[in-house]
C-alpha cells in the first residue's frame, strides 16, 4: 500500500484517480477546494482522506502535508481560462492559469521531492495536455502552462531518476470532464463531447494505476491518451 496525494480530486480526472487508487488498496489523500465534493468522494470509497485546500495557498499546502510521507503525488489540479485571442485576455486570467496549472504543481513537487529522494523511492505524476505539445489558437496561455509542465517533468525526471524516483507526464486529449464548465454553457459542452466518443476520466485513472504497478525498474516517462476518433488537434484536457 502506498500513500498517495491527488490534487484536483473533487471532479473529473482527479476524482477518478482517487477512487481507482483507493479501490486498489492505496491510502489516498484527496485535495480540492470543495468540502462537500470531498465529503461525497470519501463516502464512496474506503481509504480516501479529504483535504480541503486551494493549491495556490502555499501555507495551506505546507500545513496539509506536514507529517505526511507521500509515496505518490498526482499533480492534477488545473483550470481552463476563457477561450479567445490572447490580445484580449484578462490579466487576472493569465495569472490564475499559470499559477494553478504550472506554479502550484511545481511547488507541490518541491514539497514532496526531498523526502522521496531521501527514501530512494517515489512517483510523481503531472497531468499535462495535448495542448502543451500541439498548441492552437485560443489556447495560448493554457498551452504555455502545459508545455511548462512537460518541460519541468522531463527535467525533474532527469534529476530524480538516479535516486529511484519515477516521474510521469499524463498527456490527455479530449476528455469528458468539468474543465470547460465555467467558460462554456451546458449546450456547448454537450455538443463538444457528443461529436465522437471521447476519453473518460476512468480511462486515465486505469492507466495511472497500470503505470504505478510497474516494477520500480521501469519508468513510463509520458503517456498520451486520446480519443480513437479525434475531432481536432486542439482541445486537450
Amino acid at each position: 500500500m502506498k500513500t498517495v496525494l491527488v490534487t484536483g480530486a473533487t471532479s473529473g480526472i482527479g476524482r477518478a484517480i482517487a477512487l481507482v487508487l483507493a479501490k486498489a488498496g492505496h491510502e489516498v489523500y484527496a485535495l480540492g477546494r470543495s468540502r462537500a465534493a470531498l465529503s461525497e468522494l470519501s463516502s464512496m470509497q474506503a481509504g480516501i482522506v479529504p483535504i480541503a485546500a486551494d493549491v495556490t495557498d502555499r501555507e495551506a499546502l505546507e500545513a496539509a502535508l506536514s507529517g505526511l510521507a507521500i509515496d505518490v503525488l498526482v499533480n492534477n489540479a488545473g483550470l481552463m481560462p476563457p477561450l479567445g485571442d490572447f490580445a484580449d485576455m484578462n490579466i487576472a486570467d493569465i495569472d490564475a492559469t499559470l499559477e494553478v496549472n504550472l506554479g502550484a504543481a511545481i511547488v507541490l513537487a518541491r514539497l514532496v521531492a526531498p523526502q522521496m529522494r531521501e527514501r530512494g523511492s517515489g512517483h510523481i505524476f503531472f497531468t499535462g495536455s495535448t495542448a502543451g505539445h500541439a498548441p492552437s489558437a485560443s489556447f495560448s496561455v493554457y498551452s504555455a502552462a502545459k508545455a511548462g509542465i512537460a518541460g519541468f517533468a522531463a527535467a525533474l525526471r532527469a534529476e530524480m531518476s538516479p535516486h529511484g524516483v519515477r516521474v510521469t507526464e499524463i498527456v490527455p486529449g479530449r476528455v469528458e470532464t468539468a474543465l470547460y464548465k465555467d467558460i462554456l454553457d451546458a449546450e456547448a459542452r454537450k455538443m463538444m463531447y457528443s461529436v465522437t466518443a471521447v476519453v473518460q476520466p476512468d480511462d486515465i485513472a486505469q492507466m495511472v494505476l497500470t503505470v504505478l504497478n510497474l516494477p520500480d525498474r521501469a519508468n513510463v516517462s509520458r503517456f498520451d491518451i486520446v480519443p480513437t476518433r479525434p475531432t481536432s488537434p486542439s482541445g486537450g484536457k
